[in-house]
């Protein structure tokens, strides 16, 4: 089975019922092991106004395999900082979801296609 990981924005959509957001993800689901980083965990957490966002935040993270930060993910974030934050206005955190990416060497989906 494949695997995805999943950027934060797409969980934003989705915890908002977007409908486009919550097709893609189901479509995925089918055929994918569906996956986001500590960075992701943290950032929706932080966007959480009250408890009750704070629940739905936690159910909505069981449905994901959570993978941690590591040496190889932290090298590679900086070598994308590198390359990327003076010309593209790379941002650490999305360096570092990016990063996990492809340390993992799965598909990524996100709506940033900036970075």
């Amino acid at each position: 089975m494949n695997l995805t990981l999943v950027d934060t924005d797409i969980l934003i959509d989705l915890s908002l019922d977007d409908a486009r957001a919550v097709q893609v993800l189901k479509r995925l689901e089918q055929q994918s092991m569906l996956a986001i980083n500590l960075i992701t965990v943290m950032e929706l957490i932080v966007g959480c106004r009250n408890k009750n966002e704070l629940r739905n935040t936690d159910r909505l993270l069981e449905r994901f395999k959570i993978f941690p930060l590591n040496e190889q993910v932290s090298i590679t974030a900086v070598a994308l900082i590198r390359k990327y934050r003076l010309s593209h206005g790379l941002l650490l955190a999305d360096a570092m979801i990016a990063a996990t990416a492809l340390s993992m060497d799965c598909d990524f989906i996100s709506k940033n296609q900036r970075d």
